[in-house]
């Protein structure tokens, strides 16, 4: 009797770990092409599997840094203190098309940073030509009458810094295996070699050299409705059916909390609440965003 017990206690554990097995392959597969899109399957193979020199070494700080859950946390952030550059925000609004396509955009934006940082020299290389390609035709003027260049060196200056900033941040909170210091100055400098590929000036190359150029970017950034309708977009209005849109708030709530207090006093208030631009990075916002990277890392890892 006892064997039979055991037999049966055996086999639901079997099934149990079965169900959760399929749980998991189904919830990284539908994350990764949401993420990466329809084609993320080819794009992941031809990156990955691709023979050929990297730009960079598989344990490198870029590496670790761009292949963690983290980035979830990492790219909101961005994108929030990026929005806050009035000339930047008004060529993504112009041109990117972020609200009629905010997958495609998605996609393109995580095929990049994969491709500059694990793919091939030639298809690295390929992926850098295509967007300077892309910035060269994108000229504008701003609603306050000054005119814009994406390939405003200055102008990717600020976006790169925001950028970097933000994933090594959300890295070093919410990632797996956090970088030591000589880490965060090899993750900046490798992340420059390709923001001046791109035709960015004066990137920082060092934590000190990235505090220098907030301190230096920091004048021209300000609220403006641009900015707010990027911040009620991302954090009120995801175009996420509702099942999943709890987590997402998990992830939204760190990317809020994690940023510096005067950026969070530039988001609108009726979005992000008073409260948490005022407390910022709470022990429950840190809890919810730990929770919410471990489960993606979780469920990626299975896909």
């Amino acid at each position: 009797m006892s064997t039979l017990a055991d037999t049966l206690r055996l086999e639901n554990l079997r099934l149990e770990n079965l169900r959760l097995d399929t749980l998991r392959a189904r919830a990284g597969s539908a994350l990764f092409e949401r993420v990466a899109g329809p084609d993320g399957p080819a794009e992941r193979s031809r990156i990955h599997d691709t023979p050929g020199e990297r730009w960079f070494a598989p344990d490198s700080a870029i590496a670790r840094v761009h292949g963690d859950a983290s980035m979830f946390v990492g790219g909101l952030r961005a994108l929030l203190l990026q929005s806050l550059h009035p000339l930047a925000m008004a060529a993504v609004a112009t041109h990117s098309g972020y609200r009629g396509d905010p997958w495609g955009r998605l996609a393109r934006t995580s095929t990049f940073i994969a491709t500059t940082t694990f793919a091939t020299v030639e298809h690295a290389q390929q992926a850098v030509d295509v967007v300077r390609a892309v910035h060269v035709r994108i000229r504008g003027t701003s609603p306050d009458g000054r005119a814009y260049a994406a390939d405003d060196p200055q102008l990717l200056r600020w976006v790169h810094a925001a950028e970097a900033a933000s994933f090594l941040h959300a890295h070093q909170r919410y990632g797996e295996r956090p970088l030591d210091a000589a880490g965060c100055d090899e993750y900046l400098a490798q992340a420059a070699t390709v923001a001046e590929r791109l035709g960015a000036a004066d990137v920082p190359h060092d934590r000190a050299s990235l505090m220098r150029s907030f301190r230096e970017l920091g004048p021209a950034l300000e609220r403006t409705q641009a900015s707010d309708d990027v911040a009620r977009y991302l954090l009120a209005e995801p175009p996420l059916p509702w099942p999943v849109r709890g987590p997402y708030a998990l992830l939204g709530a760190a990317a809020v909390g994690s940023l510096p207090g005067w950026a969070r006093r530039m988001l609108p208030p009726d979005v992000v609440g008073r409260g948490r631009v005022l407390r910022g990075e709470t022990a429950a916002v840190r809890a919810g965003g730990e929770a919410v990277t471990r489960a993606i890392r979780w469920a990626l890892a299975a896909s």
